[in-house]
């Protein structure tokens, strides 16, 4: 479904992603971890269209999207969850949702997406008339989330969704984006610091450090390395 390869991309002069090439298959969970500062939002942001690539190609559906902008690219199912859980804090949180669905195309099953992120997330139904900038930050990321699936993605791109959040919800998280592969048959590509909650769901894993891959594996594997999870867990 997505294919980087041999993908450079920084700011300005300066680059942060090195001979990157990674894949994500149809209805698959691909997670990239890495310290902060290893490039894994330039990444995203990258194949998003929002930074420009300066070598390299990205594939989407094996059609060419690495000379397209964000808007294009998002028309065509790619989605992009951005991290700090970003929402429209002047809007309520169902104008949040109705926003991410106002695409011609996404209005004729608006209300299946709606009735589903309800389902999914109920405190948003009980929040709906409420401002989103005054939720709580579990509330805000999972608004973020409810928000990239009313977009009706073919695949999701989840920017640390476990950031900032206590560990009881950082686990509902999870469960949650388990849920939406599961029944949305959505693939995702997820990248996070949380070594441990993304190799769990996830069916492989690339590690990222500086900028560069240095690993690669089913996430199984990757869980069993010593080395790996010493380095990013401390255990």
């Amino acid at each position: 479904m997505l294919e980087v390869k041999n993908l450079e991309a920084g700011y300005g002069s300066i680059t942060i992603l090195r001979n990157i090439s990674l894949t994500v298959g149809d209805n698959e969970i691909v997670c990239v971890i890495g310290a902060n500062g290893s490039g894994k939002t330039t990444l995203l942001k990258t194949i998003a269209g929002i930074i420009k690539r300066s070598k390299g190609q990205i594939k989407f559906n094996d059609q060419r999207i690495d000379m397209l902008g964000p808007h294009d690219i998002y028309k065509l199912g790619l989605v992009y969850v951005t991290g700090g859980m970003e929402v429209f804090p002047k809007l309520t949180v169902l104008e949040n949702l109705l926003v991410s669905s106002s695409l011609r195309e996404l209005k004729k099953k608006r209300l299946d997406s709606l009735k589903y992120v309800y389902h999914l997330f109920p405190i948003l139904e009980e929040r709906k008339k409420q401002m989103a900038g005054t939720l709580s930050g579990g509330e805000r990321q999972m608004l973020a989330i409810a928000r990239g699936i009313m977009a009706q993605p073919k695949l999701l791109m989840l920017d640390e969704p476990s950031a900032g959040l206590m560990p009881s919800l950082v686990t509902l998280l999870y469960e949650k984006i388990l849920e939406i592969h599961k029944e949305k048959k959505i693939s995702i590509l997820l990248v996070e610091q949380d070594v441990l909650q993304a190799l769990k769901i996830a069916n492989r894993g690339y590690v990222l450090e500086n900028g560069k891959i240095i690993m690669e594996d089913v996430a199984d594997s990757l869980l069993k390395n010593k080395n790996l999870i010493k380095a990013y867990v401390g255990v």
